[in-house]
């Protein structure tokens, strides 16, 4: 049986979560392997909407294991925030059902802090971060100075780590002229948060191996999009982690080999949140059409997302950074009732044309898009079921997409609800 990986192939929010969520219920194990509760995946369950900003998808399903990895930086406090709220929808959280890498990173106060005042110093240094502390944590474990999930169990060793951490944040606070932080108070909320999310530590290599062994099919579920990778993505508008999905061995301590289908979600269009390149952008009617249209607003921040057309070319450098066996097309219903729908197949650049997207941050502001014209369709896709439900200029529309990032549709969905969803390949049959 296959373990398959979910990675986006975009700037993020192209409907994993209700992928995610239809993939697990042939799961038995659901894995988040990279980022913080920046993420935002929506799930549309029986008519009752779930928004996980850092439990796995697959929490809302009895009978699932959901499994946060070492590659995750964890928020406490956001964590007992999620799961109480969650309760509130019935759904229960325990150690039975949800289990944390030990070796985690934390996000603490101090993490948020920092982030939110980097954010707001100066509009030139600006990323458009979610001033969730990700990135300030993600740095410090990189710093080797990190708190992290184990050492809130060590008491004699806590303080001397506490100290560590200190001695690098506060010579920083000093020089942007803040106070200096008191060590007790650290231990104080570590302590305090301690009793409510050790239970859920473990091994998570371990555990994640002994579940391969027994056969068991194991969901990484990935956030962000490749896009926002910190290597392979429009660098510095990036996350803190890498979000291609071979950070799916590295952040769960599971080797590469247990990875058998990369499983690649990108909207029938373009979005993105934040600052940073966007090729196909449409600041225009277009672009608002969309944007009402798919509601796009980022489910953490509630942003109003940056639309535009499908960028081949940036989805065809997803699929090989990321080693993509099949995509899943979202919101094909939204491009409902245009009379023409351009796609991205190649940039202009100094004068010459270019069939990828250049790692330089000065080189990405210069490039502009080569669309190619498709006709769209008057029909409706919305609700769709079936490919032969659909008109048959949205099936031209996504085998030209197909052939233009060379790799084949697994998936499309045609509506927030799971039950909306076209399986033309089973990832988890590989």
């Amino acid at each position: 049986m296959a373990n398959v990986v979910v990675v986006g192939s975009q700037w993020g929010d192209e409907g994993k979560g209700k992928i995610v969520d239809w993939l697990s219920e042939q799961a038995d194990v659901v894995v988040r392997f990279q980022g913080g509760h920046n993420a935002g995946h929506t799930l549309v369950i029986n008519g009752t909407t779930y928004k996980l900003s850092l439990l796995p998808s697959g929490v809302v399903r009895p009978g699932k294991l959901s499994v946060i990895g070492n590659g995750v930086v964890l928020d406490p406090q956001a964590l007992l925030d999620e799961i109480a709220h969650l309760k509130t929808q019935e759904v229960t959280v325990t150690p039975d059902n949800l289990r944390i890498a030990e070796n985690a990173t934390l996000i603490l106060p101090l993490h948020r802090e920092l982030d939110g005042i980097r954010e707001s110093a100066s509009a030139a240094l600006r990323i458009g971060t979610t001033r969730r502390g990700i990135g300030p944590a993600y740095e410090d474990k990189v710093g080797r100075r990190a708190i992290r999930l184990m050492d809130l169990a060590d008491g004699t060793t806590l303080e001397r780590k506490i100290e560590r951490l200190l001695t690098h944040h506060n010579a920083l606070r000093k020089g942007l002229g803040l106070d200096a932080i008191d060590g007790r108070e650290v231990r104080k909320y570590l302590e305090g948060v301690a009793p409510a999310v050790l239970p859920y530590m473990d091994s998570v290599w371990s555990l994640l191996e002994e579940k391969r062994r027994e056969g068991k099919r194991i969901l990484f579920e990935g956030a962000q999009g490749a896009l926002l990778d910190v290597d392979h993505g429009t660098y510095p508008f990036v996350t803190s982690s890498n979000t291609v999905a071979a950070q799916a061995a590295t952040g769960s301590g599971l080797g590469p080999g247990a990875i058998d289908y990369v499983l690649g979600i990108c909207k029938a269009y373009t979005t993105r949140v934040g600052e940073g390149p966007f090729p196909t952008e449409q600041k225009n009617e277009i672009g608002r059409m969309l944007g009402e249209r798919g509601k796009e607003f980022g489910v953490v921040t509630g942003r109003p997302r940056r639309c535009g057309w499908f960028d081949a070319v940036l989805v065809r450098q997803a699929v090989r950074t990321c080693g993509i066996h099949g995509l899943a097309l979202t919101k094909l219903d939204i491009l409902d009732g245009f009379d023409e729908i351009k796609v991205c197949i190649g940039y202009k650049l100094d004068g010459g044309e270019i069939d990828y997207l250049p790692a330089g941050e000065h080189v990405q502001a210069r490039v502009s898009p080569i669309y190619e014209t498709i006709a769209g369709w008057r029909e409706q896709t919305a609700h769709a079921r079936s490919w032969a439900a659909l008109p048959a200029q949205a099936i031209k529309y996504v085998r030209r997409i197909e052939e233009l990032i060379g790799c084949s549709a697994a998936l499309l969905s045609t509506s927030p609800e799971r039950e909306d969803t076209i399986l033309m390949r089973n990832p988890f049959e590989g």
